[in-house]
């Protein structure tokens, strides 16, 4: 794909990186951090390759400043990252643990030294163990468990950090932990699933009004996994099964979050759960669409499925990154043109990249050309979906590091820098340098 010679990027468009907690921190039983839904399920036979945990992980938890100065090397405006709910309440609500609210201290200051801006997301999966024996998110107090802990870290960091995001992938967590036994807490309920589903919207209309009242200046968003999806057979039973998933997966957040109504498709079902009033809690006015955005998904039908359907296979001959998923740029075109026009609001592309097996070779390089070509591919699309209209105001690469790819453990490596697990030693591969470059030539095309 190729821009016209006359583009420039908008002015304040932002480019940044993102992680998340469970993924890169480690440092699971240090300074008071409590267990977490993940840990759980790390320590449940068969459920992650290779026994891997996120213990450790790529250490962040200790080397943030090194990871800093790699940000920084790449010339980033932003860093998306999340905070551990069970490092600040360790059991997820009463005793507040000052230790890891000081790492996230530590953390944001030395991003705002080195002049890039912390981007914080509240949730990004790791629910306390210790609300989950409460029934976690198909427990309706869940909502006012979560407004509280997004009151303390707003009254914690909302003096430096103004761009806040309530939840990360709502459709992933919930699917894969209460439908779809590909995640925690690996619940495979259809009950179960749809209290999680409204539960999970409740907790994030009051986390926005928490963050508006808490935070000046705050600006608000929420991150949503939203991907075509298409039957894996051009059949009447494959249709009716990707029609189904794409209401769970591209419509039960964001639908009632910003246009105060959950799908046709699955509205019946869920209305025994909403009670007077719920539809007005959840839908309340956000700032920004956060879009995590990979390519699209494929549905077949499942008659032993909770929801009557399952992952298919894409059976064209479109290319395939390295781990396998399908690569259509064109696609990610369409859905920025899609949101813009559905829901009216700026659109940061907060995780967009591509998995490999990268390795280095015998002098040490990491040479993820597959990367490149993916990166350059998509971004390609975002830009002819800027210069049609759509209003793309960032784009963050996922991710900075290899890390832990949860059900996929460390064998799946998402990053521009590249992690020895054994030491612990990041190496920037060609792909980091490629993304500096490009975020260089962007800075001198900027509109004015």
């Amino acid at each position: 794909m190729s821009a016209a010679p006359s583009f420039s990027w908008p002015s304040d468009f932002v480019w940044g990186v993102s992680t998340s907690s469970y993924q890169i921190e480690g440092a699971a039983q240090e300074d008071g951090r409590g267990p977490s839904i993940w840990d759980a399920r790390c320590r449940t036979r068969g459920k992650i390759a290779d026994g891997h945990t996120g213990d450790v992980a790529c250490d962040h938890y200790h080397r943030y400043p090194e990871d800093i100065a790699l940000m920084k090397g790449l010339g980033l405006d932003a860093y998306r990252f999340s905070v551990a709910w069970p490092r600040v309440l360790p059991r997820g609500r009463g005793a507040v643990n000052e230790a890891g609210l000081a790492f996230y201290d530590r953390l944001i200051d030395g991003l705002l030294e080195a002049g890039i801006e912390p981007w914080l997301c509240l949730y990004h999966w790791d629910l306390p163990q210790a609300l989950d024996d409460l029934g976690g998110w198909t427990n309706r107090d869940c909502a006012g468990w979560f407004a509280d802990y997004a009151a303390l870290v707003a009254r914690r960091y909302g003096d430096r950090v103004k761009r806040w995001a309530t939840f990360n992938e709502f459709s992933v967590f919930t699917l894969f932990g209460y439908a779809i036994d590909w995640g925690a807490p690996g619940v495979t309920d259809r009950a179960a699933h749809l209290r999680a589903i409204h539960h999970v919207n409740l907790a994030h209309g009051a986390g926005v009004d928490v963050l508006r009242a808490t935070v000046k200046d705050a600006s608000i968003g929420a991150v949503h996994n939203r991907q075509r999806v298409l039957p894996e057979k051009d059949t009447d039973e494959d249709r009716a099964a990707a029609a189904l998933l794409d209401a769970h997966w591209n419509g039960a957040f964001p639908d009632p979050q910003l246009l105060g109504f959950y799908p046709a498709l699955i509205a019946g079902e869920i209305e025994p759960y909403v009670a007077a009033g719920d539809m007005a809690r959840i839908c309340r006015p956000i700032d920004w669409f956060g879009l995590n955005h990979y390519g699209p998904i494929f549905a077949k039908p499942d008659p032993n499925g909770v929801w009557n359907f399952a992952w298919g296979a894409d059976l064209s001959e479109a290319p395939r990154s390295d781990i396998g998923w399908p690569i259509y740029p064109e696609h990610f075109r369409d859905e920025l043109l899609d949101l813009t026009r559905r829901f009216r609001l700026p659109v940061y592309v907060t995780e967009n990249g591509a998995g490999g097996r990268d390795k280095p070779d015998a002098d040490g390089r990491i040479d993820d050309r597959h990367r490149i070509r993916y990166l350059e591919a998509y971004t390609g699309a975002m830009r002819e979906a800027v210069a049609a209209g759509a209003d793309v105001r960032g784009y963050f690469v996922w991710s900075l590091l290899d890390n832990f790819e949860w059900g996929n453990g460390y064998n799946d490596r998402f990053g521009l820098v590249h992690v020895d697990f054994d030491t612990q030693r990041r190496t920037p591969k060609a792909s980091a340098q490629w993304y500096a470059d490009m975020i260089k030539g962007a800075l001198g095309r900027r509109a004015p």
